[in-house]
């Protein structure tokens, strides 16, 4: 039996899935900034949910945003933009027309 936390309804939860689907949405690397230990724990959990998701024959489709753009520097939502803040300190763009025609 696999359960949650929930922190909507602030309880503990047995999880139930519709059928054999389960799709999983995580939060990606940090791009702005060198990654660390506290960076790699998100992929290590979302990593071995996936794993033990399909090892108890569920059907997963897991999605990671891979990118920050749009959080800004206060965590009340005023700002700048920390992509914007990092490309700048890196003598960079974070404009997306100069970006290769692949990504």
């Amino acid at each position: 039996m696999l359960s949650f936390y929930n922190t909507f309804t602030r309880k503990k939860e047995i999880f139930k899935s519709i059928g054999k689907k389960v799709g999983i949405y995580t939060c990606g690397p940090t791009v702005y900034n060198y990654a660390h230990v506290g960076n790699f724990r998100a992929y290590i959990f979302a990593d071995l949910l996936v794993r033990y998701l399909k090892f108890r024959g569920y059907k997963t489709q897991w999605v990671m945003n891979i990118t920050d753009v749009g959080h800004l520097l206060s965590d009340a939502d005023t700002g700048l933009d920390k992509i914007e803040v990092a490309a700048s300190r890196e003598k960079k763009t974070a404009n997306m027309a100069s970006w290769p025609s692949w990504i």
